[in-house]
């Protein structure tokens, strides 16, 4: 093999080893906010309950609607994550 498919190969790597580098980044970095987001959602529901029980059941639609708000963030980064990863460069 030649010097310059040698360097071809190289290249090809070195990219290939950035992109999975970049989908590992997006998800995981896209992942731990909304994870965190939840959790404070979880807790502040918990504890509205908690003080007041009579609402349980218009605090839980709402905790459940923002829940899925937070999910979707996370989703979009999974999506960013496939993008960065299938589109040829």
């Amino acid at each position: 093999m030649n010097e310059t498919a040698q360097a071809a190969m190289q290249t090809v790597h070195f990219v290939q080893t950035y992109k999975e580098l970049a989908m590992a980044l997006a998800i995981g970095l896209g992942a731990i906010w909304p994870g965190i987001g939840i959790g404070l959602i979880g807790k502040g529901a918990l504890e509205a309950i908690g003080r007041n029980p009579e609402v349980a059941g218009k605090v839980q639609g709402l905790a459940i609607l923002y829940i899925a708000f937070a999910e979707a963030v996370a989703i979009y980064a999974l999506v960013i994550a496939f993008i960065a990863g299938f589109v040829a460069l």
